[in-house]
C-alpha cells in the first residue's frame, strides 16, 4: 500500500535518521504531531523516552519493547507508549505505520 500524493506531499519530518532508511510525513497541531511513517530498510531504535505516544502499523511489522515487556505488533494491531516509558523496537524493510505524538514539537518539521 502506497500511501495517496496528497499525504506525501504533506511536511516532512527532519529525522535524526537518514532518509534513505525511513521518512515520515506529517500533520501538526497544538495539541499533537500525528506522523505516517515509511521504513525503506530495517532499523534499530535505541532505548528512549519521551512524552505519550500512540501508534498502529499499516503494514509490516514492528517489534517494541515498552518498559519491560516486548511484543511484535502487525498490521491492525495498535501499541500505547506512556509518557516517560523508555522503549526500543526493531522495524524491518517495508513497514509503513501511524505515530500521534503527545508532543507537538516531537520532531522539527524540514524547511
Amino acid at each position: 500500500m502506497n500511501f495517496p500524493d496528497f499525504m506525501m506531499s504533506l511536511p516532512a519530518l527532519d529525522l535524526p535518521f537518514d532518509t534513505e532508511t525511513v521518512e515520515a510525513r506529517v500533520i501538526r497541531s497544538d495539541h499533537g504531531l500525528a506522523a505516517f511513517f515509511i521504513f525503506y530498510k530495517d532499523m534499530d531504535l535505541p532505548p528512549h523516552s519521551h512524552k505519550g505516544q500512540w501508534g498502529t502499523v499499516l503494514e509490516g511489522q514492528i517489534e517494541l519493547t515498552i518498559g519491560d515487556a516486548t511484543k511484535t505488533f502487525r498490521p491492525g494491531d495498535s501499541y500505547n507508549i506512556p509518557s516517560g516509558v523508555v522503549h526500543s523496537g526493531r522495524v524491518p524493510a517495508g513497514t509503513k505505520v501511524i505515530d500521534v505524538f503527545e508532543e507537538p514539537d516531537r520532531y522539527p518539521i524540514k524547511a
